[in-house]
């Protein structure tokens, strides 16, 4: 037993020699071991909340509310960044290839869920299609981070999966099927909402080749369907400028949907709208070849008339009357209008006006009015004939050529008042006692007024003569004072840059400096006293240039021949200025 204890002792004291410390150290070990894996398990914990902070930090991520959308219908885009944040946004430049970006809204937010807390930047975009087709939502960027492309189907207007309740849509209608050129066109813009619309941005219609003017705005109901809408229109004359295909491009109108709270700053409750009509096209025909008249009219009707400004059987020598000619033409610009012909009548000198022009638009478009105004006076006594204005225009109702005239007119003239005064030779007028003879008073107040008007011409006469007296000048150089070739120089300098308005300012300042005497707001006033035939020719070209639709090219070469005859003019037929038995008018 001793043996067997001892090689059992012996055995433990080798073991105990082997490790004097076994029996401290196994319960020293077994002290040790749930401590050491209890830290590395909270190591290891922290090592994953690290890791999992670090993903929650590089995240950006891009969602829209839906992948198919008509190409009037708009999508929400939200990008969301998760981590630190220290200002700036993505660049969106690469998503506007496609899309237009109506709104955008940035929001940070932070919050716990179950214990986790989370901090992240958010934008919310609403986005509208800038085309038909298979679009993508581009990968964007942002602190080094990339988000996934989306794909987006766009249809045509009103093919939507929605299309069938859509909330607002626009509609375009033309009047016509087909127009001539320079014919007026309207074009119908109508926005149909069955929801409250506010903060409506409206597209400006512009026409490439075509002169464009808004003529109308109405609101108003219409029943779709049973269903009732409110119609906005808008009503555009359109007149095409050149024949051919012309295009009405597509519009786009921005609204916002909902009813606006004054109490929300960003207005939640509302949805924003990108509404967009369908581009239409119409063909444009060109002047008919069996079209005959000077100038090309197209219009839906045109008319002429006269008036004046007194009764014209009151015509008497000297005394001057106004005749008022109206053109008016439904469907044209009263710059389409042409000139009325000049009066040109032995006997009667004319004076005319500045043309007024005036466009009047409503439902119909424009109607334009061309009004000319001309003072007529009588040098001798006689019957008289103005003669017919014919104005040739297209019927663009009917599609035919018509021809409105203004009839010829007659009228008398009488004598001047000493004619009407005359009596036959040896006859005696009856007289009451007392009473005094009415040729008596009549020729006492002629005497009179005759005796007054011949004093203040001598006075003027007088004056004229003593101003005149003191320059001992030779008549030459009494003729041209001393900015008289500054201002040659300048309309010299005008007729070379060819502009028909800048010509006829110099002129005008060159006469008046060049006669002191010559008055007048026009060239065709200054004429009438000066009588130049080089004047009158050069006031025809200006004429053609700026006033006839289509404007006629400005001849430059016979231009400046005109100005250097003119330039070169002396006064010889001064005479013509003393010897007109009528005085100027409309001055002071």
């Amino acid at each position: 037993m001793v043996s067997k204890c001892g090689k059992r002792n012996a055995k433990c004291g080798i073991g105990r020699n082997l490790s004097p410390r076994g029996p401290v150290g196994a319960a020293h070990g077994r002290d040790r071991s749930p401590r050491t894996l209890w830290i590395a398990r909270i190591l290891q914990a922290l090592l994953l909340l690290l890791i999992t902070n670090f993903a929650q930090a590089s995240d950006l991520t891009a969602t829209v509310d839906r992948n198919k959308i008509g190409i009037d219908e708009t999508l929400n885009l939200r990008l969301r960044y998760s981590g630190d944040e220290s200002g700036g946004q993505p660049d969106f430049e690469l998503l506007e290839q496609d899309f237009d970006i109506l709104s955008r809204q940035q929001s940070n937010q932070y919050r716990v869920i179950n214990g986790r807390a989370e901090s992240f930047v958010e934008w919310m975009l609403t986005l509208a299609p800038k085309r038909e087709g298979n679009l993508f939502v581009p990968s964007l960027h942002y602190k080094g981070q990339v988000s996934d492309a989306i794909p987006i189907i766009v249809s045509e207007a009103g093919a939507g999966p929605d299309a069938g309740d859509r909330q607002a849509f626009l509609e375009v209608e033309l009047d016509k099927e087909k127009v001539y050129v320079q014919e007026q066109l309207l074009v119908k813009v109508r926005l149909y909402t069955k929801v409250g619309l506010h903060d409506i941005a409206t597209e400006p219609l512009q026409i490439p080749g075509a002169h464009v003017e808004k003529v109308d705005e109405q609101r108003y109901e219409r029943r779709i369907n049973g269903i009732g809408h409110a119609v906005y229109e808008l009503t555009y004359a359109v007149f095409p400028e050149s024949s051919g295909q012309l295009t009405i491009p597509a519009l786009n109108y921005v609204a916002v949907a909902g009813r606006r709270d004054p109490f929300s700053l960003f207005n939640r409750n509302s949805q924003r709208l990108r509404l967009r009509s369908q581009a239409e096209s119409i063909e444009v025909q060109p002047k008919p070849d069996s079209y005959s008249g000077t100038h090309w009219l197209p219009a839906a009707s045109v008319g002429i008339v006269q008036s004046w400004s007194q009764d014209p059987e009151s015509f008497t020598v000297g005394e001057p009357i106004t005749r008022i000619v109206t053109l008016r033409a439904e469907g044209l610009r009263a710059a389409q209008l042409p000139p009325l012909p000049r009066l040109n009548v032995e006997g009667l000198k004319t004076y005319p006006d500045q043309p007024q022009q005036d466009d009047q638009v409503g439902q119909n478009g424009i109607t334009g009015s061309r009004i000319e105004t001309t003072a007529i006076v009588a040098t001798k006594p006689g019957d008289y004939q103005l003669p017919p204005v014919t104005i040739t225009w297209w019927d663009t109702k009917t599609g035919r050529q018509r021809a409105t005239q203004l009839p010829a007119f007659r009228f008398t003239v009488a004598g001047g008042a000493a004619a009407t005064t005359t009596q036959q030779p040896g006859s005696i007028p009856d007289l009451k006692p007392g009473a005094t003879p009415t040729a008596m008073q009549d020729n006492f107040w002629r005497n009179l007024a005759i005796a007054a008007l011949a004093s203040h011409l001598l006075w003027l006469l007088y004056f004229y003569r003593r101003r005149g007296g003191t320059n001992n000048q030779s008549p030459a150089a009494a003729k041209r004072p001393p900015n008289a070739e500054q201002q040659a120089r300048a309309l010299e300098r005008a007729v070379e840059s060819g502009d028909p308005a800048h010509i006829q300012q110099a002129a005008l300042n060159w006469l008046r400096t060049r006669w002191p005497r010559v008055n007048g707001n026009s060239l065709s006033e200054a004429n009438r006293q000066l009588n130049f035939e080089e004047l009158e020719k050069l006031q025809e070209l200006l004429d053609a240039a700026l006033y006839l639709t289509p404007p006629k090219p400005l001849n430059r070469q016979q231009v400046q021949i005109l100005v250097s005859r003119l330039l070169k003019r002396e006064l010889k037929d001064s005479k013509t200025e003393s010897d007109n038995p009528l005085p100027d008018l409309f001055t002071q």
